[in-house]
This record gives structure tokens, sequence and C-alpha cells, in this order.
């Protein structure tokens, strides 16, 4: 498989040449007549970029908006679009409209210490993989970057304290928002994905446990367990304002939730009613109970088929209802102990776990039928699922077993292999709790397992005897693990797509990079100033005089600035308040300083660099009404002496295994 790798970068970030670069990749110059497109070994690549709230993109950006970068990849002599490739972006602020300083690094340079993971050297946003999100038994969840920790030891990225111990959790669509339920208190967490922090909690009725998210993103579903066999329900959020839309009662026990495809009706089973409510999503209102068996355990509405799937552990069958008279129009005979059901990502094929009979069963959607069933390890309780493999968990055994899905279809079962997470089985921690422990990291061949014995997560790859790496807990025990992705995503077939909030005005390089074949290709992009993000009253702009903006770390950098009224243009002088707050990407090490004048309307403050890593600098003017927020904010990097003299490594070298800093 081809990797794409796909960089925004600061502007002033040019290329200084066009052939062959030290680091063995080429530079193509684009087609003087389409700048925004090139075309090397036969692979065409074009640009795109544009507002994300406009259809088609088209218009100009401006800052504070969201925008969406485009990438096409084709075969040059078809124009066939070039599939599954893994991009990933970065974007950087270089240069702020009206400014003409220039970038200490060209892109470049630039392109391996990013694809190289050293510790530190971080861009403003990263859209370049993704971040380990692990829900403890104690009120907190906390956040690890594996792109510097997978290899080597690494400390938290963030931790956000919770009112009290999650029970269950979902991603939304586009992965920036985290939605946590707690039971005791009746509430939903939300938690902000790109500033990791607690964005609000909302009313999710009483003794809120299982949650999901409908496939078009608009409803956000709970499920109320009854208590002491008392009726329960699902409580429905609007997704987009947080507020509760509707309170459906469906039945007695605990609820597991699904949706049809089209997000037209919604599901939910009563584990002690022994049936499945079917509830009209435009409505917000039940249709029907369909009676499916005495303790309908778990749900799935695959992407083939139209049709629910309800497995029952007490009766060991599966419910097939039609997804247009929700009747129950097949049961599939399986045995007694079902427990948790997945589909691959076609479709076709459903696995059910087996707790009593230590095995996981095959059903073939085609037919209806148990084409296979697979020995696992004692009592399979979890599950994930990538393109390739199915990862089992088992209560009673360290190992995770994999089932490879590509072998499904043919006469023989499927083989069976499996890797340690740990060395005891999972049943030897206490309060194992309701979230998953196992989670697939990017759908393609990576998992990340929770060990509740040792309170340690591993990250797993296909295609490796062991895990690669683990993540400790710190003295916290994980319960569950989840990612929040930064990728961009195939939308289209051979389209790439990204959205991202810009936070200045300013030109940008967006730099381009494939390693088969071999290019590092910068573009262009621009963002205008937003007038109406200026706030009333805020009548000053700032100049940074920097020369440079990368410095050894550990140095005491002074840093000068102009600040100027807005319609004059004269310098800001006999300010006696100007502070200067700078901080290590992305909020720690927070430090305030006093700034001191210099002379007409330029200031200058001491700045200590004691880490290593992206700082950014920001200026307040108390007297004058001027807050932290209403100046351009500016950026600065902190070299280690590693990525000063290093050579560029290889595209797919790992990262240094550097222990990371720990979080303020």
């Amino acid at each position: 498989m081809r990797y794409l790798g796909i960089l925004v970068l600061g502007a002033g970030m040019a290329l200084s040449g066009w052939g062959p670069g030290p680091d063995g990749f080429a530079a193509e110059r684009p087609d003087p007549g389409h700048p925004d497109r090139i075309v090397r070994e036969g692979i065409a690549v074009e640009f795109s970029y544009g507002p994300a709230e406009k259809k088609g993109g088209e218009g100009k950006v401006r800052e504070g908006e969201v925008a969406e970068i485009r990438f096409r990849v084709t075969e040059e002599a078809t124009g066939k679009p070039i599939r599954s490739l893994r991009p990933g972006a970065w974007l950087d602020i270089e240069k702020p409209l009206g400014r003409q300083e220039k970038a200490s690094m060209d892109c470049r340079q630039k392109v391996p210490l990013y694809l190289r993971g050293i510790v530190g050297i971080r861009p403003m946003v990263d859209l370049n993989g993704y971040f380990v999100l692990v829900m403890n038994r104690e009120p907190t969840v906390y956040v690890i970057d594996p792109f510097v920790g997978i290899t080597g030891r690494t400390n938290l990225y963030a931790s956000i304290p919770l009112r009290e111990p999650g029970t269950d959790w979902v991603k939304s669509r586009d992965e920036k928002r985290i939605y946590i339920t707690q039971s005791k208190s009746g509430k939903v967490a939300v938690i902000d994905t790109e500033s990791f922090t607690l964005q609000a909690e909302v009313d999710a009725g009483r003794n809120p446990v299982r949650l999901a998210l409908q496939p078009d993103g608009r409803f956000l579903w709970v499920g109320n367990d009854g208590r002491e066999g008392k009726e329960g329900g699902v409580t429905v959020i609007d997704a987009a304002t947080l507020e509760s839309a509707a309170y459906v009662p469906t039945g007695k026990g605990h609820h597991e939730l699904a949706f049809s495809p089209d997000s037209r009706f919604a599901y939910a089973t009563n584990r002690a009613g022994g049936t499945v409510s079917v509830i009209d999503v435009r409505g917000l209102k039940k249709v029907k109970d369909v009676k499916t068996g005495p303790q309908p355990i778990s749900l799935a509405y695959p992407a083939s088929a139209v049709a629910l799937y309800v497995a029952d552990g007490e009766e060991g069958t599966v419910s097939v209802l039609d997804g247009k008279t929700h009747e129950v129009t097949a049961k599939v005979r399986a045995k007694p102990g079902l427990g948790p059901m997945r589909f691959t990502q076609d479709g076709r094929w459903g696995l059910v776990l087996n707790s009593r009979e230590d095995a996981v069963h095959i059903l073939d959607v085609s037919t209806n039928r148990i084409a296979h069933t697979v020995p696992v390890g004692k009592e399979p309780y979890q599950m994930a699922m990538t393109r390739s493999f199915a990862h089992v968990r088992c209560l009673g055994s360290e190992r995770v077993f994999m089932i490879n899905l590509l072998e499904l279809g043919k006469e023989t079962p499927p083989p069976v292999n499996s890797y340690p997470a740990g060395s005891e089985a999972p049943n030897g921690a206490p309060d194992l709790g309701l979230v998953n422990g196992i989670a697939d990291a990017t759908g393609e061949a990576e998992v990340l397992v929770v060990d509740p014995v040792s309170r340690t997560t591993y990250f797993y790859m296909e295609g490796m005897n062991t895990p690669m790496g683990n993540f400790r807990g710190y003295g916290h025990s994980p319960r569950g693990v989840e990612t929040a992705n930064r990728s961009l995503k195939e939308t289209e077939p051979g389209l790439y797509t990204g959205k991202v909030r810009i936070p200045v005005a300013g030109i940008y390089d967006v730099a381009l990079f494939l390693d088969a074949p071999s290019l590092i290709q910068c573009f262009n992009a621009r963002a205008e100033a937003n007038p109406e993000l200026r706030k009333p009253g805020k009548a000053y702009e700032i100049e940074y005089l920097a020369k440079d903006r990368s410095f050894p770390v550990g140095d005491n950098v002074v840093l000068r600035f102009r600040l100027s009224d807005i319609l004059t243009g004269w310098g800001k002088e006999g300010l006696r308040d100007v502070n200067v707050m700078y901080f290590l990407a992305p909020g720690r090490r927070r430090t305030q300083v006093l700034a001191r004048e210099v002379g007409d309307g330029v200031y200058e403050a001491t700045l200590s660099l004691k880490a290593p890593g992206a700082y950014y600098v920001q200026v307040a003017v108390p007297s004058m009404k001027i807050g932290f927020m209403d100046l351009l904010p500016f950026t600065l990097l902190a070299r280690t002496k590693e990525t000063s003299a290093a050579p560029p490594p290889k595209a797919g070298n790992e990262g240094n295994g550097t222990e990371q800093e720990k979080s303020k």
C-alpha cells in the first residue's frame, strides 16, 4: 500500500530547489498553467482549498472559519482514482498577512522532522494520525499522543477530569467530540477533542448507561436502564444544540442501541422484557415492540442488509427483523451464551461472541446461516474489527485472539492467531465496567487493548507477534480505550479531505509528501482577515520583530514587538502593563512575564524555552482593555541538539522513543 502524507506548513517555506534533496525525495514543479496540479511517475495530484461551509468549497477562506483541504489523486493516463491511501496533514501559522519575515526552515527540512515524530516538534494543528483516549475507573480521561510514544516511553498529553467515573462513550462522526455517560448524576459529559477539555454536561435522564449516535449525526441516543425491574427508555439529545429532544419509554432492563443506515429508525433492546423497541426517528415515537427471545443481548444493522439482527443470550438465536415491516423473518440457530455482535465493513459477515462455548459464531448474511464456529479463549466478551481481522478479548485469557476476515467465504474455518496483552486475564481485575477495552486505532491494521490488571494499554499492529508498545496508567485503572483521528479521510474514490479551523489570517504553504513515487511538493493557500472577529474598541495591532523563530532548547530569547494604532499607524508608547504569556503546545508550561518598553512603541520580553517544542506567544494590555485573545499570536520553536544536527530520516522511520514531557 502506498503511503501518502500531506503537510500543511507555514508560509515562507518555499522550496529552494526542484531536484532531489539530501533526504532522497524529489520535488516536482507544478504545471505553470495549473499551479495546483502536479504529475509525477504517472500519478496526478490536484490540490484545492476553500470554506467548508459553502457547497463546493468555493470562495475565500477567512480567519476563524473552517476550511476544507482537498487532494484528488488519480492515474495520469486514465484519470482513474487511486484509492486506500493513508493521508495525514499538519497546519502551522508562519506568515501573517502584511508581514515580510522569512521562515528559518524550508519545506524540505520540515517534512522529515514531522514524519520522524521527534518529541516537541509539533505544528499548531495536527491532522496526521490520532490521539489515544483512555477512560479510567477513576473520574478521569487520559489523552496520550502515540506519535512519539509508541516506540518508547511516553507521558500524558492531557488529563480530563469528570464529575464521576464514566460508564460508556461514543465519538462524533467528525471525531471532534466524545460523549460520556455518567450514570449516577444522570449526565452526559461532552469532551472537545480539539482542546481536550470538558465542553459541557447535558441532562440525560435517570441512570443513563449505553449511548450511540445515529448515522447522520443529528441525535445522540442514551439508554436509561430501569432499576429493580422498573420500566426504562431512551433519552434523545440534539447533537447540535446539546438539548434534550425527547424521552421515549421502551421497556424493562438494559438497553443496547442500533439504527437503520438512513437514520430513519432507531432500535433499543429491553433485556428484561424480551423485546426490541422500534422508534420512528422523525416523530421520536415508539412504533412497536418486537418479541425476539427471552434475553435480547446485542443487535446490529449491517450495511448490506435491509434488516436488523438481534442476538439472544438465553435462547442462543439471532433474529432477523425486516427493515421495513419490522417483523421477524428468520431465526438463526446458534447456542446459548451469545454476547456482543459485530459485522464486517462490507456487511457480508456477522461475528457473534459466545461466552459459554468459548467460541465465535460466524454468520453468513447472504444465507442467514452459521457458516463456522471458531474456538477462541475462555469467555470472550469484547471485540474490535479492522479491515482484515476481528480481535477478540476474553475474560479468562491474557491473549487477544485474531480471526482472519480475509479468509471468510471458504469451506474451512478462518485461521485464528493470538497475541498477549499483559500477563494476566482481565477477570483478575475488579469492576471491569461496560465500556469496551479494545478498539481499532485507524480501521486498518492497528489495535489498542486495555489490560485492567497491569493498568496498561497496549498498542498492537497486525503482522507483529507481540504488541509494539504500551501506555501506563499513571496510578489509575484504565477501563476503556478510544481514539480521536486527525488524519484526512477518503470521502470519495481518490479524494482525500480534511477540515480545520483557520486560527489567523495569513499565507500558507501546503507541502505534499508521497512515498511512492518519492515526492515533496508545495502548493499555496491563503486565509483573509475576518473583520467580524475584531471586537469594538480594539483599535490596536501588533507586529513581531523577530528575525528567527527557531532556537536551541534552554535559551533565553528576547522577543521584540511593536504595538501601534490601526488608524494612525503610530506606535503606542508609555504602557506599563504589557503582559506576555507563552506556553508549550498545546497548553503546557504557561508562563507570564511583563514586557519592557524600548521606544517608539516597541516592547521586549525575555522568554525562557526550557523544553523542546512549539511555543505560542500572546500579548495583553489590561489598561487598554486588550486581552490575550485580541492580538495576533506568535509561534517559536525550541529545538533539541538532535533536531538540529540529525540528518533527515527516510519515510517510515519510527519515533526516537524519547520520553515526552509531562503535561502541566
